[in-house]
């Protein structure tokens, strides 16, 4: 009797929820016209239909086969709007209603998504932390007034993998890039390297795992103070420990100022000489502000670099024909100089160079996923976006459209050689920074430290594979984050160049 009651309990429980979900389905999807996409369930939506933490950029693109280039993905009963193809992403990104910004739960932790230009939505702390970053650090000026301390780590680097060539030791291409740029990025921002701590790799790459990865709380907003998963409690660390350095290098820096010792005229003298300005405006840039664009600086620029190059190095060991043709052009090139070193001012004489890393972008954007948010009701493509709702670029879907490119999963340089087709935003069918307001804010910097990076390392050495994968060959799986990597770090042999 007793589990007859239960049953029928169950049973009319789950008749009630389903007719209020079909209830809901009806009601709400036909008046609102949102975009088309797999049928959502009761209390979960349609996330079941994505792998989100594994390789959510290509479930999206096979499902966007499907559904088209604008469609409808349900977290619970919250609609986020997928885009796929190049016209349907300029219609998004060019429309300012759709610029805000969506973050996961776990960047809530100590605060940072209040302090981070990254996550922040348009608006007057948003866009004074961008012209802040702008003016004293990626204009023309400012960035060629730092072209010489690029030019030293890049030589550090080129160092650093002579030495494993004299023994035949393999290059982990990923670590050695990683230091690179996150020594140039410390360097700027407070004239230290921080390369040699050993946690400090694993700390981004945590960093970017988290922020990449769906959990219960970005699903169930009820839920997120509960931090199920531990996601925000994991996430707050990395924060405290990228404030511990900044604070540590801010309390030394103002302690030489005050003894009279000479500027150092990075960016940690430009925030001491404006706070006694900013405190007296009273504006949105403070102590907290710099901290939260610095932490940005360190994660966002260090392991998006170390994974473009990496990804282009195995591309081009995978393409013999490839790596002779780039290799040729930086030694015709660089070796005619008498300093025969790669240098920024050279980019523009390396067609090829700048093919390959224009391939490789393409192929394997770092940030495959842009998130945004609609700040208003939109139309797109006879659609309505709902104003709060989310909206995800498949930026990785949009550079490998078949309509647009030749055999679009092949890695094939040479289709940019004598086009006029950049990735500064105005060429949709390959935005791998993202375009418009969103646009990435780093992006003169990366566009100097990729070229230089790897034309320093392909002008320098000649690169082969170690035995056992060169018989079985490069391990080419993703891991996925909200920076994509290769799951297997490339470990290759490099060889003096006899110059």
């Amino acid at each position: 009797m007793a589990t007859s009651f239960v049953l029928a309990v169950v049973l009319s429980f789950a008749a009630i929820l389903v007719f209020t979900h079909a209830l809901w389905l009806i009601t709400d999807v036909r008046r609102r016209r949102l975009p088309p996409g797999p049928w959502p369930l009761p209390v979960i939506g349609s996330i079941h239909a994505v792998k989100w933490n594994l390789a959510a950029h290509r479930s999206l693109a096979h499902l966007a086969e499907r559904y088209g280039p604008l469609m409808c993905i349900w977290f619970g009963r919250h609609p986020t709007v997928v885009v796929s193809t190049p016209d349907a992403a300029r219609k998004v990104l060019t429309n300012p209603e759709l610029a805000g910004r969506t973050f996961p739960d776990a960047a809530r932790a100590e605060g940072h998504f209040a302090n981070s230009v990254l996550l922040l939505p348009p608006g007057d702390k948003w866009r004074a932390m961008r012209r802040f970053a702008t003016t004293e650090l990626l204009t023309k000026a400012r960035l060629d007034a730092r072209q010489l301390l690029r030019q030293e780590k890049a030589q550090d680097m080129v160092r650093y993998v002579a030495e494993r060539a004299v023994h035949g030791e393999p290059v982990d291409v990923g670590h050695a890039v990683f230091v690179t740029a996150i020594n140039l990025v410390s360097r700027t921002l407070g004239s230290i390297d921080i390369g040699s701590r050993s946690e400090v790799r694993d700390m981004v790459r945590a960093a970017c795992r988290l922020v990449g990865t769906l959990t219960v709380s970005d699903i169930f907003a009820t839920l997120a103070a509960a931090d199920i998963q531990g996601a925000r409690r994991r996430f707050g660390a990395i924060v405290r420990y990228s404030h511990r350095i900044i604070d540590e290098q801010f309390m030394q820096r103002r302690r030489s100022r005050d003894s009279g010792e000479p500027r150092k005229n990075d960016m940690a003298d430009v925030v001491i000489d404006k706070e006694k300005e900013w405190k007296e405006e009273g504006g949105q840039m403070n102590y907290d502000a710099v901290k939260g664009l610095f932490t940005d600086f360190l994660a966002a620029g260090t392991e998006t670099v170390s994974s473009t190059v990496e990804w282009a190095m195995a591309e081009l060991l995978k393409c013999p024909e490839s790596m002779k043709m780039v290799t040729e052009e930086l030694r015709t090139i660089v070796g005619t100089k008498s300093k025969r070193e790669v240098e920024e001012s050279d980019i523009s004489q390396l067609p090829y160079l700048q093919a390959v890393v224009k391939e490789t972008l393409r192929l394997h954007p770092a940030v495959p996923l842009a998130f945004q948010r609609a700040m208003a009701t939109v139309e797109i493509e006879g659609y309505i976006v709902p104003k709060r709702a989310n909206v995800v670029v498949n930026l990785w879907a949009v550079n490998r459209k078949s309509d647009v490119w030749t055999e679009p999963d092949k890695f094939k340089p040479e289709r940019f050689i004598g086009k006029d087709i950049s990735f500064w935003g105005k060429d949709f069918e390959l935005i791998p920074f993202s375009a418009g307001r969103r646009m990435c804010l780093g992006l003169p910097l990366a566009y100097r430290m990729l070229h230089l990076i790897l034309g320093s390392l392909l002008y320098h050495f000649d690169w082969t594979l170690p035995t056992d994968v060169k018989e079985n060959g490069i391990d080419m799986t993703e891991k996925f984050g909200i920076v994509v990597s290769l799951a297997t770090p490339l470990k290759a042999i490099a060889k003096k160049w006899d110059e």
